[in-house]
């Protein structure tokens, strides 16, 4: 399958059913998201990816500000998330677009994660 448009939302939702049943993801966002407002999760999810991917300018919410809420992220919820991410991009997508799919995500998180756990007062401290 090409990476589209409408490829995203097939894998989008095999993604998110793994990221649920996952044991150290879907705790994270089963207390996050109530079953009713996975539908809702799933619309913004997806008009995000075509933002990024396609500059469709579906998008309008601010990723960070919603991961910041969650208060309990940790740097393994990214990394077990991001590994998620890049098997279901490699079973769903030919390679070239499921390596361009994990470095876009890979870059997104890293950015996340410098806003959400670097802390310049902790710098050279041991």
């Amino acid at each position: 399958m090409t990476l589209n448009d409408s490829s995203l939302a097939p894998f989008l939702a095999q993604f998110y059913a793994r990221v649920r049943r996952d044991p150290l993801l879907g705790p994270v966002f089963a207390a996050a998201i109530p079953d009713a407002a996975w539908p809702r999760h799933m619309a913004t999810v997806e008009a995000f990816w075509s933002s990024v991917l396609f500059k469709t300018g579906r998008y309008k919410g601010n990723p960070f500000g919603t991961h910041q809420a969650l208060g309990s992220l940790q740097p393994a919820h990214f990394t077990r998330w991001l590994a998620l991410f890049g098997e279901t991009a490699q079973a769903h997508f030919p390679p070239e677009d499921a390596h361009a799919l994990q470095e876009r995500a890979e870059r997104i998180g890293a950015s996340l994660q410098a806003g959400l756990f670097f802390r310049p007062d902790a710098v050279g401290r041991g």
